[in-house]
């Protein structure tokens, strides 16, 4: 309980630079399987990126064989099936003639079940969203460097812009593996993972120039030092800050997605989900160490650490955040004994208006 207090205290003192090897280590090697599954498996896009025609069929007591005879009827055998659940059967093929895609529902109502969605989009709209919404990543990218690079440094626009493309691969990648259907909620819950990783990571970067500005003029600590001093200031903000963002992700896949029986909400929220723990990883361990890197090959932290080499400080980057609580004024009022009880018990001090302390009344001598 005292571990969780402190916690929740923002009193932490955890050592970050000593995870940072082992946290980039496995996020290399999550981004090299996602990277493998674009290529071997490719990515389950959707209709409205894709084209071609989508049927939602409900028939009980079918099964993948028997949609898959009926498609192939028509030369798709090839069509993508997938289970729903409740007997429900999602057909995607790529054929683009109306005449024939209304002769395959035609079809699937009559030999399979009752064709409860039917769509249609061509591949020339697919193309069109695509290409937008690669433009808009773009975009993205751009403005938020430029932002970044104003507003604190360019160094720490890398890190964030580095961050942000790990969470995006790897949110990606999970999708690849698993072969979840990318739709259009899907492309604007991969936008609120990059908008929701940036925020977290530009927190830790603002409580890092915070730092940096009161206690970087000192040069008795590295910036290693002074990077892991702001990680665990904002450790408990950022927990808190997932926790509440992912409590009504969960309340939307457990409500939406499994009771309610609605796809569009799973595909939705699973991206969401996965991004924000996702984020929250990245800007703790990801951007930081990425930023310290940058930040220690500069000449003044590198004059700093040799300074400190030559000094003999070698406690390790956790020593900042001791000496920093330790060097708190004590603003408790003295204590004194109850000789009656011996129970220590709190004397108040009276101060003036103008701040000062007030000296005890003189005891009146005995004649």
């Amino acid at each position: 309980m005292s571990a969780f207090r402190r916690l929740y205290n923002g009193e932490t003192t955890l050592d970050y630079p000593r995870w940072w090897r082992r946290a980039v280590t496995i996020s290399l090697v999550a981004m090299l399987v996602s990277v493998a599954s674009f290529g071997v498996r490719g990515l389950n896009l959707g209709i409205d990126f894709e084209g071609g025609t989508s049927y939602e069929v409900r028939a009980p007591g079918a099964s993948v064989a028997d949609a898959r005879a009926v498609m192939a009827a028509f030369d798709a055998a090839d069509a993508r099936i997938q289970t729903l659940g409740d007997d429900l059967f999602r057909i995607r093929s790529e054929v683009a003639d109306p005449a024939r895609a209304g002769e395959i529902r035609d079809a699937l109502a009559a030999d399979l079940g009752t064709v409860e969605t039917f769509e249609q989009v061509g591949p020339t709209w697919g193309s069109e969203v695509t290409d937008k919404a690669a433009r808009a990543l773009l975009v993205f990218f751009v403005v938020v460097a430029l932002y970044i690079t104003v507003r604190l440094e360019w160094k720490m626009a890398v890190g964030a812009l580095a961050a942000v493309a790990h969470d995006i691969v790897v949110s990606v990648g999970f999708y690849s593996v698993l072969q979840l259907e990318i739709t259009p909620a899907t492309v604007i819950a991969f936008l609120t993972i990059m908008g929701y990783s940036l925020y977290d990571t530009i927190v830790v970067y603002d409580k890092v120039r915070d730092v940096t500005g009161r206690l970087g003029a000192t040069e008795r600590y590295s910036y290693t030092e002074l990077m892991n001093l702001a990680l665990n200031r904002v450790t408990m903000r950022s927990i808190n800050t997932s926790i509440t963002s992912a409590l009504p992700v969960v309340s939307l896949l457990l409500i939406g997605s499994v009771i309610m029986g609605a796809g569009a909400l799973q595909e939705f929220g699973v991206a969401l989900l996965l991004g924000i723990v996702v984020g929250s990883y990245s800007s703790l361990f990801l951007a930081s160490s990425l930023v310290t890197l940058l930040k220690e090959r500069e000449e003044r932290w590198q004059a700093i650490a040799g300074k400190l080499r030559t000094r003999g400080h070698t406690e390790g980057p956790t020593r900042l955040i001791g000496r920093e609580e330790a060097a708190q004024p004590d603003t408790r009022s003295p204590d004194r004994i109850d000789g009656s009880r011996g129970v220590a018990r709190r004397r108040p001090v009276q101060t003036t208006h103008l701040g000062g302390a007030v000296p005890p009344r003189p005891r009146k001598k005995r004649r």
